[in-house]
C-alpha cells in the first residue's frame, strides 16, 4: 500500500501526541513537591505546564505551590527526575490506534522518528516499554543536542538527519506551539492532534490538517500528498 509519494518520513512529538504522559509525570511531579511540604497539582494543572522540557515542568510545579523550590531548581529537577524515570510507564498510555498507525506506514516504507522536549532517556524507556522501539529509527530527546529544543528547528533537522530524509520529504505530527514552530522553522507540514496538551485551542497552532484520532493519520498524510 502506498500512504504518500509526497513525504519519506513522520516525525511526532512524544508527550501528549504518541502517548497520554501526563499521569506518570504528575505522580513524579507530586512527589517532589510534597516531599518539600508542598501541595499537590492536578490533571488540569500540568498538561498545561507540559511540553518545554522538564525543568520548565519542575519549574511551573513549584510555581503554581508556592514559588521556587528553597535549594534552587536544578536541585528540584534532579529530584524529580529521580522520582520519573524508572516510572515513566507506570500509569501512561499511547493514545488509542497508536501503534496500528505507526505500524501502517512503517509497512508503506515511511521512516519514523520522534522529535520531543522530554531528556533522552526517559524517552528511551517509553519507547521501549509501549514497543515503539521497533518502529521508531531516530529519536532526539531535549537533552540531547547542547542548547537546542523545540521551537528551534535545528531539533527536528537532527531527527531528520538520523532519519536520512530531507526537509521537503518530511511531516511533523503534534499536539502543542512547540511542534508547530519548529514545523514551521524548516517549512515541514505539521498535523495536529485534537487530543494532546495544546494550553491553548487546537485552532491556534494553525496547522495543515488536524486529526481526532490516529486511524486518521494515513488519510491526513493523503490530503497532503494531494495538496
Amino acid at each position: 500500500m502506498t500512504i504518500s509519494r509526497r513525504f519519506d518520513a513522520v516525525v511526532f512529538d512524544l508527550d501528549g501526541t504518541l502517548i497520554d504522559s501526563e499521569p506518570d509525570l504528575r505522580a513524579a511531579l507530586n512527589k517532589t513537591l510534597t516531599a518539600d511540604g508542598r501541595a499537590e497539582v492536578t490533571r488540569a494543572q500540568v498538561v498545561k505546564m507540559i511540553g518545554d522540557g522538564v525543568p520548565k515542568l519542575v519549574e511551573r510545579g513549584y510555581d503554581a505551590t508556592g514559588g521556587a523550590p528553597a535549594d534552587g531548581l536544578d536541585a528540584a529537577v534532579a529530584r524529580f527526575s529521580a522520582n520519573y524515570e524508572g516510572h515513566t510507564s507506570d500509569l501512561s498510555e499511547p493514545f488509542p490506534g497508536v501503534h496500528a498507525a505507526l505500524a501502517g506506514l512503517k509497512a508503506a516504507g515511511l521512516k519514523l522518528g520522534i522529535c520531543t522536549n522530554k531528556p533522552q532517556k526517559p524517552t528511551e524507556e517509553i519507547m521501549a516499554e509501549f514497543d515503539l522501539a521497533d518502529l521508531i529509527e531516530g529519536a532526539v530527546g531535549g537533552d540531547a543536542l547542547d542548547g537546542v529544543r523545540k521551537p528551534d528547528g535545528r531539533h527536528l533537522a537532527a531527527v531528520l538527519d538520523k532519519l536520512g530524509t530531507d526537509a521537503a520529504r518530511a511531516v511533523m505530527v503534534g499536539d502543542n506551539h512547540n511542534d508547530a514552530g519548529t514545523a514551521r522553522a524548516l517549512g515541514v507540514p505539521f498535523v495536529a492532534v485534537s487530543f494532546g496538551y495544546a494550553r491553548t485551542s487546537v485552532e491556534d497552532l494553525e496547522a495543515d490538517v488536524v486529526i481526532d484520532h490516529f486511524d486518521q493519520l494515513a488519510d491526513a498524510l493523503a490530503r497532503l500528498d494531494a495538496g
